[in-house]
């Protein structure tokens, strides 16, 4: 546990982060003849005693930033994504993070039906980004960028004061409407095309 992670900048959390959180890498390639091109993208997730901090470092080619609002159509634009078990009631909610840092939250059991998260409960979410809320398209260009979010336990059906040991999820990288579009995950997905909405594939992420 990491204390005091929901209430530092940009700059003190990514210093944080990089000492003392547990690191991931975003680089399992599932799909390259759907999309060839795949980003540099590693990332580092801790926790402080009522939010859990994921945060994405990428470089790569273009930036899309068009979604300026929460609960859009986030994974359009150079999108970060966290999806997370509830580990009580058999369904996983889906966090996905514009480099702008525009939110889409949503619940449900699998792809369809999904519901979204009213947008008093998203604005919880304390959102970061290095390149700030503002809409942006470049191409062409080899751009570095960080986004973090600190989502409240409680947002992910836990209880603070009662964590499990562990939860499953997974960690995925995309751009649909990007110049170069791309899909990647940090625990690989063995579907024929790509999918991101699997939990059959999700990995094991300890808590405590």
């Amino acid at each position: 546990m990491i204390e005091g992670l929901e209430k530092m900048s940009l700059q003190e959390l990514d210093l944080t982060m990089e000492e003392k959180a547990s690191k991931f890498s975003v680089s399992e390639h599932n799909w390259p003849k759907d999309a060839p091109y795949a980003p540099d993208c590693n990332g580092s997730i801790a926790r402080s005693s009522t939010h859990l901090a994921v945060m994405f470092h990428v470089r790569g080619l273009d930036i899309r930033a068009t979604e300026m609002e929460d609960n859009g159509r986030s994974w359009e634009d150079s999108c970060c994504e966290f999806f997370v078990s509830d580990p009580f009631d058999g369904t996983y909610y889906n966090f996905e993070l514009t480099c702008a840092g525009s939110i889409l939250a949503a619940k449900g059991s699998g792809r369809q039906n999904r519901e979204v998260r009213d947008k008093d409960l998203v604005a919880r979410i304390i959102r970061h980004s290095s390149l700030g809320r503002v809409p942006m398209v470049v191409t062409g260009q080899i751009i570095g960028w960080t986004v973090a979010m600190l989502i409240p336990f409680d947002l992910i059906g836990i209880d603070p004061a009662n964590l499990p040991v562990s939860v499953r999820g997974n960690f995925y990288k995309c751009g649909d409407l990007t110049a170069h579009p791309h899909f990647l995950s940090w625990n690989p997905i063995g579907t024929p095309k790509p999918d991101f909405h699997r939990p059959d594939y999700f990995g094991e992420l300890i808590l405590r």
